[in-house]
């Protein structure tokens, strides 16, 4: 699918097919502020930090953060413009989305804990994938992470039966995860997160990665962007390296998937390995607020 393709895709849907009734969270005040400040040509960290200091919970959720394990500092950070100072701009920028994105969403947090714990696990993992690559933007790949799969918080808020779905993809073997929740509901969380993206003015690259995160066959199509094509790959690595490390075994996608995505990406099984052993530390030092 094309980027105009897509576009017209999810207006539809939005407007007037299946998600025209489920809610999709508006974008937070605050991510439009720190949006309209990213988009500066030489961003202004002090701003940033006042955004960021704006909101008592936000701010206290990005110290902590801060002082996780996976930062390692000797000193603990005590203010959020230190925050700002050790993480840098759009890492910051990137913490804060994750925690608006998971403050939008009004489910019984016990239900979803372990769901934004991988999706954080899946951000690292594609942040760091894309570090090791030519040309990758290593910020946007970490936002990709944190919403790839937010159509599912999501669908289990506003679409009734959905719970069910979820357990009834999980088990099937004759078809895929999408094609379950498209029988089921006539749309899917790859349609319903990529819409979350757009009306949360990420950039378009984001929401176009989101939306093709399950089709493989885009690999292949040089009418997809190459940025888009790297982030659906990459994306499928860092799943396999989250499902490793939380013990699951059946990794079908992978299996079906990842000898092709290794392969447009000119990476080698032996590099994944390797990341398996480098990312367990900042996997288990994982922290959701």
């Amino acid at each position: 699918m094309k980027a105009q393709e897509i576009n017209r895709e999810l207006d539809r849907a939005r407007d007037s097919g299946p998600v025209k009734d489920i809610a999709i969270p508006p974008c937070p005040q605050l991510l439009v502020q720190l949006q309209t400040e990213l988009n500066q040509a030489d961003p202004d960290p002090q701003a940033v930090a006042a955004i960021a200091g704006s909101d008592v919970a936000m701010a206290a959720a990005l110290i902590r953060s801060s002082n996780s394990s996976l930062y390692a500092r000797r000193q603990p950070v005590s203010s959020v413009g230190q925050a700002v100072a050790m993480l840098g701009v759009r890492s910051t920028a990137n913490l804060l989305t994750g925690f608006l994105l998971r403050h939008s969403i009004r489910l019984d947090s016990s239900l979803i804990e372990h769901f934004w714990e991988s999706s954080t696990r899946r951000s690292l993992a594609m942040a760091h994938i894309a570090g090791q690559m030519y040309g990758v933007d290593v910020e946007v790949a970490k936002t990709c992470g944190l919403f790839f799969h937010v159509g599912i918080p999501i669908m289990l808020q506003g679409v009734r039966g959905y719970s069910g779905t979820l357990v009834e993809a999980m088990a099937r073997q004759d078809r895929t995860f999408v094609q379950t929740e498209n029988a089921n509901h006539r749309t899917d969380h790859a349609v319903v997160g990529a819409i979350v993206a757009k009306t949360w003015r990420l950039p378009a690259v984001i929401a176009y990665a989101v939306r093709l995160h399950h089709d493989f066959s885009v690999l292949a199509d040089s009418g997809v962007a190459l940025e888009v094509r790297q982030l659906v790959a990459i994306a499928a690595i860092a799943d396999h390296l989250v499902a490793h490390h939380e013990g699951i075994k059946q990794q079908r996608e992978w299996d079906r998937h990842g000898t092709d995505c290794l392969a447009f990406l000119q990476i080698s099984a032996a590099e994944v390995e390797s990341w398996v052993d480098s990312l367990y530390a900042r996997f288990e030092g994982v922290v959701v607020v």
